[in-house]
């Protein structure tokens, strides 16, 4: 029996005015999941996080979290098993790490204790007598996980966690992402415009544009589309094509080049005999590989700026 989703939203829209920035998304998060949530910039990634969070009213539609429809009876006591890392982290400059994570924690009523073992998750506890204003922004970035930690929520919502980091910064906060499923039984709802994030962080995925779920599923069912072809360069394209089709090949056209599905080396080399010996010049043979950015452009639409 397949394992009820931690997060689910129904036909959630959200319009301003005429406007429509989320238009019937239904997400689905497994539990335990890292559930990246990929789209350009503007494509509506922040307002649905809101709406699940209670941060935005829906327009229309409706949230279950824990497997309970979302209500304004519930909402609160719901959204104490979340913890949420929306945009920049807020923080109070003039107190120090530790004294920030303070005021959280007795706004959460969760324990004391909590403060020293998320300031050693997110690897502050040698800073947590610093005042804020002095950290870095990979700190301060740190520090609002740490603030999403406390508590230990069931659910973690982080909406481009990575966000101006410098390289070193990205890596830390994704190994940090990463290890908290198996370690604390976390599930993720992570937000990001980088494919390449998403691809190194997540095991779910959920693809959104203009406002659209364009594409969900494992993330290792998007690589499953990443199908390799070789393409061959010919003298005489509409000979050659009609010698394929003889053999029952697939085949399609990209301009000068002829796409056949990858095949044995064997088949390749004899296919390459009988069309020189049909006089066709054989001009150029080559393996072609869909990457996982062409599939996320065709999905985004190669006309948004990622």
């Amino acid at each position: 029996m397949p394992k009820q989703n931690l997060v689910e939203t129904h036909n959630l829209t959200k319009k301003y005015g005429n406007v429509c920035c989320v238009n019937s998304v239904n997400i689905q998060v497994p539990p335990g999941a890292i559930y990246g949530f990929l789209g350009p910039n503007g494509a509506g990634k922040s307002t649905t996080l809101k709406m699940i969070l209670g941060l935005a009213r829906p327009t229309e539609g409706n949230i279950t979290l824990f497997g309970i429809p979302v209500n304004e009876k519930n909402r609160i006591k719901l959204l104490a098993q979340t913890g949420s890392l929306i945009e920049s982290p807020s923080y109070y400059g003039h107190l120090t790490g530790e004294e920030n994570l303070r005021i959280i924690q007795t706004l959460k009523g969760c324990s004391a204790k909590d403060i020293d073992k998320v300031l050693k998750i997110v690897r502050l506890d040698g800073a947590r007598q610093k005042l804020v204003n002095h950290y870095s922004l990979g700190m301060k970035q740190r520090l609002g996980l740490a603030t999403a930690l406390l508590g230990f929520p069931r659910l973690l919502i982080l909406d481009e966690p990575t966000n101006g980091l410098d390289p070193a910064g990205i890596q830390e906060m994704r190994e940090l992402i990463r290890s908290l499923p198996d370690t604390y039984g976390m599930t993720i709802l992570v937000s990001s415009h980088l494919l390449s994030e998403i691809d190194q962080m997540a095991d779910h995925v959920g693809i959104i544009r203009k406002g659209e779920l364009v594409y969900q599923n494992t993330l290792e069912s998007l690589h499953s589309h990443a199908k390799s072809q070789i393409a061959l360069r010919v003298g005489h394209t509409a000979i050659a094509m009609d010698l394929l089709r003889q053999d029952g090949i697939e085949i399609s056209q990209d301009e000068d080049y002829l796409l056949l599905p990858m095949m044995e080396d064997s088949y390749v080399a004899n296919l390459c005999r009988r069309l020189i010996a049909q006089n066709i010049s054989l001009y150029r043979i080559e393996k072609r590989e869909k990457s996982l950015e062409d599939i996320f452009l065709s999905l985004t639409g190669k006309e948004t700026s990622l």
